[in-house]
């Protein structure tokens, strides 16, 4: 599964680049789904209630290097067990809060996958894969 940048994020990087203007990489990152997928301008509908949460990543232990203008995952991603049904997830998000914060980039799922009570989401080393083109 691909992604793309937010717009946020987008426009954060031109202007650190082209106006000199600070921006400070998160230190930690958030992972999220969706069951409608957002937008480079944000929206979709995000998984709420049955336990989920956000799984939180250190970019430097589970993302690789940026090589010729993409990266990707490489640790394992696990949502917490959902304790309710979470509907049919399409897309991830990643954020730079475990609530509410900015969406710097999300992507659509190569296959949707219907989430119920008792099943465990998660991303396997590679599946989440940010490029730039």
């Amino acid at each position: 599964m691909a992604g793309s940048f937010s717009d946020y994020l987008e426009n954060k990087l031109l202007d650190h680049v082209f106006r000199d203007t600070a921006f400070t990489a998160p230190s930690t990152l958030y992972v999220g789904l969706y069951t409608t997928a957002p937008t480079d301008a944000g929206g979709g509908t995000e998984v709420s209630g049955g336990s989920y949460a956000r799984v939180s990543c250190v970019p430097a232990s589970t993302f690789a290097a940026a090589a010729s203008g993409a990266t990707q995952t490489t640790a394992t991603v696990t949502f917490p067990q959902a304790s309710g049904t979470w509907g049919t997830v399409v897309a991830f998000g990643i954020f730079d809060q475990a609530t509410s914060g900015n969406l710097l980039a999300w992507g659509d799922l190569t296959l949707s996958k219907s989430i119920s009570s008792g099943d465990i989401a998660s991303f396997a080393v590679g599946d989440i894969d940010i490029t730039l083109d």
